[in-house]
């Protein structure tokens, strides 16, 4: 299962946990998060900003994403 992140915010939808609270129970794939749903935590970001956090995932690994964390920059403590 796949895990997506709000580049506002830092919320993560896991796909395996869900989001009960907003109505999708575990398992539920981000595919079928409406596409107007909005993030949880920050209201700002709409589900189609949310960048693919997984490992390996193509969004969130882009050498042209800005949140692609760069070879030289620590990571941050979550």
């Amino acid at each position: 299962m796949s895990v997506y992140r709000c580049p506002e915010c830092g919320f993560v939808y896991d796909e395996a946990a869900g989001v009960p609270r907003e109505g999708f129970p575990p398992g539920t794939p981000f595919a079928e998060v409406p596409d107007d749903w909005t993030c949880p935590d920050c209201g700002v970001r709409d589900k189609l900003d949310f960048v693919d956090a997984s490992p390996g995932g193509s969004a969130y690994h882009s050498e042209n994403s800005p949140e692609a964390p760069s070879p030289d920059t620590p990571e941050r403590p979550s």
